[in-house]
């Protein structure tokens, strides 16, 4: 086996989820990138068969071997470790600014060349600077005297770069152009995709889901990252309690039934979707999606892209779907009366539907769906579970502070789980591994419903939310405030986070 250079590798930052830091550092090891079912790795000695395996037990994957000098390995896990603090912009910025001066306050010269060279430099920068951030989304939004550009990183926006405002208009334009999207259309909201690969000659291979809106100050642009090369996680590594996840996995392995997934946008819903079906998939089950848009890409999974334009919608996609003999159908969300009635309709005829829904927890989804004109007892007929889920930052490993809780923290932590011991908090200075700022990375917390015999008698009868939540959790369903206040007891997470993320119970 013939060395690699690992430092000039280009390193697929979504892989540290997979395999945390902590444990490539105490092993000399790199992960690289995740393809299918298989996750590649740089050891520095490859005979080790024992971190193999591990590192194929917590992934779920199996392990591609590249070898690597020990002494670029911890160079290339320094460099993550201790990002570098200067500026990516400092060249592009000074080009901007030669190319369209300083010009004088209240000049009207926003220049729309979205051909110049510097523009197309900037752009192209700003989405490769969010993608090496490890950032969700972009927000290019225009104040009243400057282009403010905003990242979303682990659930949080945070400032990156603020432009003249003479720039503005070139770079929406060029941002326009690269998602095929109108730039003489300022008045109403457009939407499009960026395929990025077409307009950049690095390795990186993602698409960008585009919004822009015409706001106070101009127009907008949103752009959420949708990483090509960034596989599913098991579901073991999505942060599901031990319970919670024994009682999921033998729901998605039923044959006919529906299965919701609710949480706000950006909630992990799709992520824990797509390793449900990974879980599951095998060559004897053929599974169809439908998704607006399709965010991973999967062997054995057949999937459908919608197109609202020409009347490709996830109703009639799902009519479709249904004279296709599949086992399991995902569509990617339940939002009118027509595609509830249709889901409902597949999980009675024998298949196993799963979607998602805008409510807050899982309870709330029963009257969601009656609001929908479902009856009751279609919903009791044709509902597994529900799991309602959120996202919380992970409080850094390397610098985190222990503490005993006291005073009315004490009786948080005593009143939702029953428990008081030491926990954890963030420090407030941070270390180069979390970027200063206490965090590192996100967890999903899960409200997981089941459907049992007290359940559809409730449902039945139309009971209120209120009682079909205490129905759910005398069968054994943790709330999402239950389970944040669990990741707080194991250090996982802080309790001002927890607090943060989800309601007090009721």
């Amino acid at each position: 086996m013939a060395p690699i250079n690992v430092k000039r590798l280009a390193i697929n930052k979504g892989t540290w989820e997979i395999l945390d830091q902590e444990f490539c550092n105490e092993h000399s090891v790199v992960p690289v990138s995740c393809v299918g079912n298989y996750i590649v790795v740089a050891f520095s000695n490859p005979f080790e068969l024992t971190i193999s395996s591990k590192i194929a037990e917590i992934s779920g994957k199996q392990v591609i071997t590249l070898l690597s000098p020990e002494q670029e390995i911890k160079e290339v896990l320094n460099q993550d470790a201790n990002p570098a603090k200067e500026s990516q912009f400092d060249d592009v910025m000074e080009a901007v600014g030669i190319e369209f001066g300083t010009g004088e306050e209240g000049e009207e010269e926003d220049s729309d060349d979205e051909e110049s060279a510097p523009i197309i430099q900037l752009a192209n920068r700003i989405v490769e600077d969010a993608y090496s951030l490890g950032a969700s989304d972009i927000h290019i939004e225009p104040q009243e005297k400057e282009l403010m550009v905003r990242y979303r990183v682990d659930g949080v926006c945070q400032e990156k770069l603020r432009l003249p405002t003479k720039v503005a208009g070139s770079l929406i334009a060029r941002l326009k152009i690269m998602a095929n999207l109108d730039i003489a259309e300022r008045r109403l909201p457009q939407d499009g995709r960026i395929i990025f690969k077409q307009f950049t000659r690095k390795n990186i291979d993602i698409d960008l889901r585009v919004s822009t809106a015409p706001l106070n100050h101009g127009e907008g642009i949103v752009m959420r990252i949708l990483d090509k090369q960034k596989s599913t996680m098991p579901l073991p590594a999505l942060g599901f309690a031990e319970d919670n996840l024994d009682r999921y996995r033998e729901t998605i392995k039923q044959p006919y039934g529906m299965i919701l997934h609710c949480g706000p946008t950006g909630s992990g819903k799709s992520m824990t979707l797509y390793s449900a079906l990974n879980e599951i998939s095998t060559p004897g089950i053929v599974i169809r999606t439908a998704e607006d848009p399709i965010e991973y890409t999967s062997n054995g999974i057949n999937q459908m892209q919608m197109n609202r334009q020409i009347g490709l919608t996830f109703a009639s996609s799902l009519r479709a779907f249904l004279r296709q003999d599949p086992d399991i159908i995902l569509v990617g969300e339940i939002r009118d009366t027509e595609t509830a009635n249709i889901a409902v309709e597949a999980a009675l005829t024998g298949h196993l539907l799963i979607s998602t829904l805008h409510t807050n927890d899982a309870p709330g989804t029963i009257a969601r769906l009656t609001d929908m004109n479902i009856e009751p007892f279609m919903i009791s007929s044709s509902l597994l579970c529900v799991c309602a889920q959120r996202l919380m930052r992970r409080v850094c490993k390397t610098c985190r502070i222990q503490y005993e809780p006291k005073g009315r923290e004490k009786g948080v932590l005593e009143a939702g789980i029953g428990w008081s011991g030491t926990i954890f908090k963030r420090n407030p200075k941070g270390c180069p591994r979390c970027n200063n700022t206490g965090f590192k990375g996100r967890i999903g917390i899960h409200e997981l419903m089941i459907i049992d015999d007290a359940l559809v008698e409730a449902i039945n009868k139309g009971r209120e939310t209120a009682e079909i939540k205490k129905l759910a959790m005398k069968g054994g369903m943790k709330t999402l405030r239950q389970d944040s206040l669990l990741k707080v007891k194991d250090g996982i997470s802080t309790l001002p986070e927890a607090l943060a993320t989800v309601l007090i119970d009721l």
